[in-house]
């Protein structure tokens, strides 16, 4: 699983003011929870542009005042007006503690719908896991070549191991359904069936009075 690093320091100052301070030197006040004890402290705002605009799912190495921590992300807030970034949560991975986490879900092979001329429709894109730390994953690959017309994937199709998934077990990931031009295809079949259907009979009448 790819990691990233940060370099913190302890925070020992709380308050708005003391956080308004932060943020003009382009600090961020963070925490981290989950381990024997809470740790709060700041590191620069930088730090955490590869961990946060990502859809990807990273393991954060925390480095404060010569302390290492693995960690992963749990919560993040932005100010409002600015949209800049102004405190994150970790969560420290402890080896015999599970952890619930929000993994990637990542869409292996084009579905048989998709070849007879349906519409992929992704529903959801990250499933809730809870595992212990070793078995944290950059993401969870599902195939979904075998993904028939009018067909879902659902939550209780989905079978990992060493992964608790905690979503609703009824809840489609995926779907194929049917294009436009499909469907008028369809309708238009349909249609034609009826009349081909009557066409039929008197043909044969046509032929059996050409023989007499």
């Amino acid at each position: 699983m790819k990691s990233i690093s940060i370099e913190g320091q302890i925070r020992t100052e709380f308050g708005k003011q003391v956080a308004r301070q932060l943020r003009s030197e382009e600090k961020v006040p963070c925490v981290i929870y989950g381990g024997e004890t809470t740790i709060n402290f700041v590191a620069d705002r930088a730090a955490f542009k590869s961990l946060v605009y990502t859809p990807e799912f990273q393991q954060a190495k925390i480095s404060i005042n010569g302390k290492n921590y693995s960690c992963v992300l749990k919560d993040l807030q932005f100010d409002r007006i600015t949209d800049e970034l102004i405190h994150v949560d970790f969560l420290e991975l402890v080896a015999d503690k599970k952890v619930s986490v929000n993994i990637p879900i990542k869409y292996v092979g084009t579905p048989a719908g998709v070849k007879a001329g349906g519409k992929l429709l992704i529903k959801m894109k990250s499933l809730k896991v809870k595992t212990l730390p070793q078995h944290l994953r950059e993401n969870i690959e599902i195939n979904i070549q075998s993904l028939e017309l009018n067909k879902n994937i659902r939550v209780e199709d989905i079978n990992i191991e060493n992964l608790e998934i905690l979503n609703a077990k009824r809840i489609p990931l995926a779907s194929v359904v049917l294009t436009r031009q499909l469907k008028q295809e369809e309708k238009a079949a349909a249609k034609a069936a009826p009349a081909a259907a009557k066409a039929a009979p008197a043909a044969e009448v046509k032929k059996a009075e050409a023989k007499k």
